[in-house]
């Protein structure tokens, strides 16, 4: 019999045998007539066993019921600790980003109110930024070349046929000649100012050639004329850039011939920034 059976037959029968043994009755002598016999006084029934195994092996299901919860419990316990080191590591991450950003805003803010600060002249004279480029592009003199104001840039429009194989980024033998007096005149007038070489096209499709989109189209003759304007006219490189618009921005409906070519150009667009 196992020991816990064994010992849940001595809880519940040792009491009884106990209590027995002290009646005055069944003192007697060996063989008396009132003593129980010894078997009938220590075996439970087959009943009896049955229940106490029935309750050891319940106790056994309730126990590994118990450890599998606690283990299940532990492993919940583990994901959540993963899970609040992991939030941790996130926040200091964050924290450190928004100190930079923060530390980052603060400089461009000292450079602003030193920026500001240096407008000012002493004895109280103010120096006021050139945003206004109407006055000095008022002395372009580019021939037959538009000239407009847009907002606070000036823009030099040329046209694509006048400088470009049709659908190609290959500049035409004339092309120089069209954009050398247009270089001298920028070089003279802003010398010192951020100039845009912007690419624009109609939206008719492209078949071989060198490109396949308008917008490898346009970055590549805006990437040839910075190469004429720096390597030939020696304007310099640090105060141009290029963008390439595709066929974006049309000036007119590309309905008619006249429309798709006025939509091919290039625009030298001159900015009130410095470089």
């Amino acid at each position: 019999m196992p020991r816990r059976l064994c010992l849940l037959v001595t809880a519940l029968f040792g009491g009884v045998l106990l209590g027995c043994s002290q009646n005055p009755y069944l003192a007697s002598s060996p063989g008396g007539a009132w003593q129980v016999p010894q078997s009938v006084a220590v075996q439970p029934s087959e009943a009896q066993i049955a229940e106490l195994n029935r309750r050891v092996q319940l106790l056994d299901d309730n126990n590994r019921q118990l450890h599998t919860q606690l283990a299940q419990s532990e492993q919940q316990s583990q994901v959540y600790r993963d899970e609040l080191n992991l939030v941790r590591t996130q926040l200091a991450d964050t924290t450190q980003r928004l100190e930079s950003t923060a530390i980052a805003a603060k400089e461009a803010e000292n450079r602003v109110r030193g920026f500001q600060a240096s407008t000012q002249m002493r004895g109280g004279t103010s120096i006021q930024a050139n945003t206004d480029l109407t006055q000095a592009a008022s002395r372009l003199n580019l021939g037959g070349v538009p000239v407009e104001r847009n907002g606070d840039v000036i823009r030099v429009i040329v046209s694509s046929d006048h400088l470009f194989q049709p659908g190609t980024i290959q500049l035409l033998p004339q092309a120089a000649t069209t954009l050398d007096p247009i270089a001298a005149q920028l070089r003279s007038v802003f010398p010192r100012q951020r100039i845009g070489i912007e690419g624009y096209t109609d939206d008719a499709p492209l078949y071989g050639g060198q490109v396949a989109t308008s917008h490898q189209l346009t970055a590549g003759q805006a990437a040839s004329v910075l190469d004429l304007l720096t390597r030939r006219a020696g304007m310099p490189s640090q105060q141009l850039f290029t963008v390439a618009q595709g066929a974006n921005n049309p000036r007119q409906p590309n309905t008619s011939a006249a429309g798709r070519a006025a939509n091919r150009r290039i625009e030298l667009v001159v900015y009130p920034e410095t470089f």
